[in-house]
């Protein structure tokens, strides 16, 4: 009897400077719901749909010597390679809402040519988050 290998997608890892700060900042920038906090604030989940997104230091001997250092964003011309998505019926009230709870604004919301109206800041370790509708289909 053959077995399903098919992976369910768990969650994403973020590595940031302060995860109590980043649950908090996604949850009034963005509207998320905190999943969790655990109580050394080294590890915190935000509900995100059928997945999760996690948070945890930067800096954790638990990685570090398994997997290497994690490179912190060192200018804002550069970007992590990691992009957050999110989408949102109201984009343009999503953007406001985000830039208004201290998102860093990099470009506003504007109809692309592929159907879908999107927008983007910086959270407050650098990272890109893109905001958009979802797309119409043609």
């Amino acid at each position: 009897m053959a077995s399903n290998m098919n992976p369910a997608y768990a969650y994403t890892v973020v590595y940031v400077k302060d995860v109590a700060k980043s649950v908090e900042f996604y949850k009034k920038a963005f509207g998320a719901s905190i999943r969790m906090l655990d109580g050394s604030h080294r590890w915190g989940e935000l509900e995100s749909g059928q997945t999760t997104i996690a948070f945890t230091p930067v800096h954790q001997h638990e990685t570090d010597d398994i997997t290497g250092e994690v490179q912190e964003q060192k200018s804002k011309s550069r970007r992590n390679q990691l992009e957050i998505c999110f989408a949102y019926a109201d984009v343009d009230a999503a953007y406001k809402r985000a830039v208004e709870n201290g998102a860093d604004a990099v470009c506003k919301p504007e109809e692309k040519e592929w159907g879908q109206k999107v927008g983007y800041v910086r959270d407050n370790d650098g990272i890109v988050v893109r905001m958009g509708s979802y797309v119409k289909p043609r």
